[in-house]
């Protein structure tokens, strides 16, 4: 007679032949009895098969690959909770030597021995905790000046990522922006200097612009600002968002002044999970001294063992990702990361170049600072074409490979374009891949006879809402 106890899950079972997968995985209640952890395995493993593989996610701006030692590290950390500071503080110690190092990469002033800055767990945060410190700063002048304080701003491109919105809702903060436009597709200085006033509390210039890829002339601003404030006697300064920027520039472009060399960046923020080469969970603030860090930021508890100090919106946070960003400076050195950031750089170009030389499409910019591609249709074959770059980034899908597709930000939304993000793990050959698919798609596209349901929508105006988008793609805006 068969066992049935096979079907039941034991340690002998096949995940396949057990009970188990002919039922629906749980959606709104807990199951009333455990599952083998085979069975458990495969059926959480399959929940996410039908997914693109991360590595042809050319959407997302997080990493997708490391090594095997820098994974087999991370993972013994799984369990560590880096705000225990007093069980874990050679992690501590760990955490505050990054902060010196990346500091020091942007050429900080400061002589203390341990650097003004603080971990995050992605730009995002380490975004609000630079916006919040120079709003704090401003709030203090004006308390000491005898002034109003309730109705701040800061400024910035049209091209911001998300978090900035946030920052300005959660904060009740103004958000004065800058527009992009054709002939000003970055940062317009004039213009950002023009929205600047006593309730200014800074003007965050991008490097590494989620939309394009490009970076604001902070030289530029740092310049004009200094002019301004010298003339209203007002002191706003600037918060560098260089989430993408922050670890390319330093390594490829050494002698562009963007960073604590220029008088008015008073803090940085970057993703180190972003083209630092980690694993998602990982962003750092820099101040460029420990004075622009107001100490209304940091707070003390002492219910885990001894007294914890912190500058964060978030608690509890992973310490694995800190491991793994002081596991590649010590793996790759400065002139490794050179050659990874230099590889992604010429691996972008030729993307660029190739998709130039096709007669459908143009490039956003002739440029490529950042191992960004940004494309969009020459106006004229997109007046006759019966497709739209929609249309290509569904047809890539079904090769695998996530390629965004959208409109760009108020005042040029009639425009839309596609990205690749040239990362670590992302070689010439399966660039070629891509290219070939792009060609074999754009071929079949040709074709068509008659418009797809994009086009007929783009025609009459009609909003499209690109199908695969997540926060690490395109930013959505109201």
């Amino acid at each position: 007679m068969l066992d049935t106890t096979y079907r039941e899950g034991d340690a002998k079972s096949e995940a396949f032949g057990t009970n188990a997968m002919l039922q629906d995985a749980p959606v709104e209640k807990i199951p009333d009895g455990p599952t083998i952890p085979s069975v458990a395995y495969q059926m959480v493993k399959d929940e996410c098969y039908a997914q693109t593989q991360p590595r042809l996610n050319l959407a997302t701006f997080v990493t997708t690959y490391m090594d095997e030692y820098a994974t087999k590290l991370m993972n013994e950390a799984i369990n560590i909770n880096y705000i225990d500071e007093t069980e874990y503080p050679r992690v501590a110690v760990m955490c505050q030597k990054c902060i010196n190092i990346m500091a020091n990469l942007w050429n900080s002033p400061e002589t203390n021995k341990w650097k003004a800055g603080a971990l995050a767990i992605g730009s995002s945060e380490a975004c609000m905790l630079g916006g919040i410190a120079a709003w704090l700063r401003w709030r203090e002048r004006r308390i000491k000046a005898g002034k109003p304080y309730d109705k701040p701003n800061f400024v910035i491109s049209a091209g911001y990522q998300v978090v900035w919105e946030k920052f300005a809702t959660l904060w009740q903060i103004e958000m004065r922006q800058v527009p992009l436009s054709l002939e000003h597709p970055t940062l317009d200085i004039e213009k950002a200097i023009s929205m600047c006033d006593e309730n200014t509390i800074c003007v965050v210039p991008i490097q590494g612009v989620t939309w394009t890829g490009l970076n604001d002339d902070v030289e530029a601003l740092d310049k004009a600002l200094d002019e301004f404030n010298a003339k209203t006697g007002n002191e706003v300064c600037i918060h560098v968002d260089a989430a993408s920027g922050g670890f390319i520039l330093p390594f490829l472009f050494p002698d562009v002044k963007w960073d604590f060399r220029l008088k008015w960046v008073l803090s940085i923020s970057t993703s180190g999970h972003k083209f630092g080469l980690v694993y998602p969970g990982l962003g750092w603030v820099i101040w460029k001294d420990k004075k622009y860090l107001p100490g209304d930021m940091s707070f003390t508890v002492d219910y885990l063992g001894a007294e914890v100090t912190q500058v964060g919106l978030n608690y509890s946070r992973p310490a694995a990702q800190i491991l793994g960003q002081y596991y590649q400076f010590i793996r790759l050195g400065f002139e490794g990361y050179k050659a990874v950031q230099q590889n992604s750089l010429d691996i972008a170009r030729y993307l660029h170049a190739t998709l130039s030389a096709m007669p459908e499409f143009q490039p956003y910019s002739p440029d490529v600072p950042n191992p960004i591609v940004t494309w969009l249709m020459k106006p004229d074959f997109q007046k006759t074409a019966n497709w739209t770059l929609y249309d290509l980034q569904d047809k890539l899908q079904m090769h695998g490979w996530m390629v965004p597709a959208y409109a760009m930000p108020a005042n040029i939304q009639d425009m839309v374009v596609m990205r690749v993000l040239c990362k670590q793990g992302f070689s010439r050959d399966m660039c070629d891949q891509l290219i070939n698919d792009i060609k074999s798609a754009v071929k079949e596209l040709n074709t068509l006879e008659y418009p797809t349901p994009t086009r007929i929508a783009m025609e009459k105006n009609i909003p499209i809402t690109p199908r695969g988008f997540n926060h690490t793609g395109a930013p959505k805006k109201k």
